[in-house]
């Protein structure tokens, strides 16, 4: 496997989270985390969306593999944790426009 240059491994890192970040689903379970400090059960989550239990799971899913959230068992549930270092990467990003990199 080819070693990736810095700067692919950036775009690679953006691209992640930047697809993760795409759908207002996901983009609102990262809210209702915030909000509720950083940190919920699944079934927490998932009662707070209008969608099934296998979208909700899907969709947090997508924002664990993008690193966006980790994902803790405590007992049989599922917790889940926001990951602000991940959303760095997004910040990285948006800091190329304002001259910050």
């Amino acid at each position: 496997m080819k070693k990736l240059s810095r700067a692919e491994q950036e775009l690679t890192e953006f691209e992640e989270v930047f697809w993760a970040l795409a759908h207002a689903s996901r983009r609102h379970i990262l809210v209702v985390l915030n909000s509720r400090g950083g940190k919920m059960p699944a079934g927490d989550i998932a009662d707070r969306f209008s969608c099934s239990w296998p979208t909700t799971t899907r969709h947090l899913k997508v924002l664990e593999k993008a690193g966006l959230v980790q994902v803790t068992r405590e007992g049989r549930e599922q917790i889940y944790e926001i990951n602000r270092n991940r959303l760095e990467v997004a910040k990285k990003w948006l800091g190329w426009f304002e001259g910050e990199n």
